[in-house]
């Protein structure tokens, strides 16, 4: 996949905005909704959301720190995504019916006390990831490299780390509007 650098930025910042956005619209609602879930396997709002920041915890300061040292590699105008990063960016996309996958026991925040704090925590990386996205503009997103969560080993190019990063917030976002719906409707919650 190639993309200019600006539109690449432009879309990532559009959807952090709207997740910035839909985390406030969460604080209106009261904490026993926000932890509600349909059955015990299932994550509630707040789960979804903690389960990105503990992903956020990792890919923040790691991104902060690639573009730091990354300022000698000049932005391009082109960004051209890796095979793996855009295999990756493409899988967090959610879809028509959200397929599951397996969140490590580390990222998995099933059966965690959660509350306001958790929230705005999401909301604090999201000020942050706009940051990020603002400074990414200054270095070349495809030879500046990070590392991923699974594997330091592995690296991907920055502008495939915040495609999977955004677009894995989308996925959650969407699975925490997809709990909420499901409040409305008590036939679906399974004990």
């Amino acid at each position: 996949m190639k993309i200019q650098n600006e539109q690449l930025i432009k879309e990532l910042t559009t959807l952090t905005k709207a997740h910035l956005k839909r985390a406030k619209e969460y604080q209106a609602i009261p904490i026993d909704q926000l932890n509600w879930k349909a059955n015990p396997k299932k994550w509630s709002v707040l789960e979804c959301l903690e389960h990105l920041n503990l992903y956020g915890d990792f890919y923040l300061p790691e991104m902060q720190k690639r573009i730091t040292n990354g300022k000698q590699a000049a932005p391009s105008a082109m960004f051209s995504s890796g095979w793996l990063g855009n295999y990756f960016a493409k899988s967090m996309l959610p879809k028509e019916k959200l397929n599951t996958m397996n969140a490590p026991s580390g990222m998995n925040p099933v059966g965690s006390t959660l509350n306001e704090t958790h929230l705005e925590r999401f909301i604090e990386q999201q000020e942050v990831l706009l940051k990020i996205l603002e400074q990414a503009r200054t270095i070349d997103l495809t030879k500046t490299k990070t590392s991923i969560s699974l594997a330091s080993w592995i690296k991907l190019r920055l502008g495939d780390t915040l495609r999977v990063v955004i677009y894995h917030n989308e996925r959650h976002i969407v699975q925490a509007d997809k709990v909420l719906t499901d409040q409305d409707r008590p036939e679906k919650a399974v004990l």
